[in-house]
């Protein structure tokens, strides 16, 4: 094959496992454009909406650490084909749901199939990009994460509010109809194939990975960030629905225009900063994702704390806080990939999903929810009422949302931690990679 082919080759490996995981994070974001509808449907509250995030986080958090081990020693491709077709179907299935019950079920069954989609692309990625490159090809690929959420907010809003919102439902899977025989279509790269230093290497436990210091500051990171961005992803349509008053087609819309400005600049500065700073200090993709979490902070405030008639001067504000926190994935998802042997790759990110998965995005839906209720009751109370109309809803909600500038404080300071024994952790590996003892 000639040098041409192999980088035609490699470029549509990357085009389809980026869209793949645009799929992923379009499916994953669906319910929460569609909060208000079925929240009206089912007669629901704030904490149950949190519950079906919530759902499923922790079997998609559980299902990733064996998912993950299997990324490592089986087929990738095959492993990641039977993960769409799960997650579709039953995202698709929703829209069959007459009771609280099955919606809940069908998203479960959604986070069976996701599972196996962050081990396996990465890994797989990891394996056709040296470490000077790896950041800008894992920044592109986690766009995945603001262009899927924003197609699914562009495109649900409006299909529910015409269709009504199981049609939505429906729509989310069809994309998997092209992507999947794509997939099958690829060739898998040999693992290892990117480095440098290509000793063999015996499969070990896979829970060695947490004695290496750094990925335990990178787990703390990863439960801190994401808590704040599935709260957002959550309640953003139906926040600016219930601050700024806008239609369910509106919101969705607005969401969208937030992901799409916000994630793609983030993810693009992220990728070219990363490999930009790695060339100069070891650890200046920690360092660098520290501060973005700093910058986040006055950027949340100010967008959340707009009152009605600002509206797009708190999506401008919010668009710049989540550009700052989509940094984090193009920075800190190389680190990883950094300080982790190749054949450990696919279980060092499916343990570090599960943690992050399971302290941070599973609580941010449900404590945000939760902790809207018990501020909208107390806005009530303060009114001297016990009726807990949208209005106080519209409050409660608002005020909630303040946790995230408060826990990206918490993010700054971990990431900052983990720059501190980075550069210990990549000698080590790079050693043990060159036949060092």
């Amino acid at each position: 094959m000639s040098q041409k082919s192999q980088q035609q080759s490699l470029w549509l490996s990357v085009a389809v496992l980026s869209a793949i995981n645009i799929l992923n994070f379009y499916d994953r974001h669906v319910p929460g454009a569609l909060v208000e509808p079925m929240r009206k449907e089912f007669h629901l509250n704030d904490s149950q909406i949190g519950l079906l995030g919530s759902s499923f986080i922790w079997i998609y958090a559980i299902l990733g650490v064996p998912l993950g081990r299997i990324a490592d020693s089986a087929s990738r491709k095959k492993l990641l084909a039977w993960g769409v077709v799960i997650w579709t179907v039953m995202t698709a299935s929703a829209g069959l749901a007459t009771t609280y019950a099955m919606l809940f079920l069908s998203r479960v069954g959604v986070g069976v199939g996701e599972a196996s989609c962050a081990p396996t692309a990465t890994s797989w990625l990891g394996d056709l990009f040296p470490q000077t490159k790896r950041s800008r090809v894992l920044a592109l690929f986690m766009l995945g994460v603001p262009v899927g959420g924003a197609l699914g907010f562009f495109f649900s809003g409006p299909i529910a509010q015409a269709y009504g919102w199981r049609a939505a439902m429906v729509f989310a899977a069809v994309p998997a109809l092209l992507l999947v025989p794509a997939l099958l279509m690829l060739q898998e790269p040999e693992r290892g194939a990117s480095e440098s230093h290509r000793a063999p290497q015996a499969f070990d436990s896979m829970w060695n990975v947490l004695r290496i210091p750094t990925v335990w500051w990178i787990i703390a990171s990863g439960a801190l960030l994401n808590f704040s961005m599935y709260a957002i992803g959550t309640f953003l349509p139906a926040f600016l629905s219930r601050v700024h008053g806008l239609s369910l087609a509106k919101s969705g819309i607005a969401t969208g225009v937030v992901y799409l400005a916000g994630g793609i600049s983030g993810g693009t500065f992220a990728g070219c900063l990363g490999d930009f700073i790695v060339q100069r200090r070891k650890d200046g993709r920690m360092l660098c994702a520290a501060f973005m979490a700093l910058v986040a902070i006055p950027f949340a405030c100010a967008g959340i704390l707009q009152s009605a008639g600002s509206l797009f001067v708190a999506m401008a504000f919010l668009a710049l806080t989540y550009a700052a926190l989509t940094t984090y994935y193009g920075l800190v998802y190389s680190a990883i990939q950094d300080i982790v042997a190749p054949k450990q790759r696919g279980a060092a990110m499916a343990i570090y999903f599960m943690a992050m998965y399971m302290c941070g995005a599973s609580l941010g839906p449900l404590l945000t929810g939760k902790l809207s209720d018990v501020l909208a009751h107390r806005a009530a109370a303060l009114a001297g009422t016990a009726t807990v109309t949208e209005t106080f809803r519209a409050t409660g909600l608002q005020q909630a949302m303040l946790i995230i500038p408060v826990l990206c404080i918490a993010l700054a300071f971990v990431l900052y931690m983990g720059s501190r024994t980075i550069i210990t952790d990549m000698a080590r590996r790079e050693a043990i990679a060159g036949g060092a003892p």
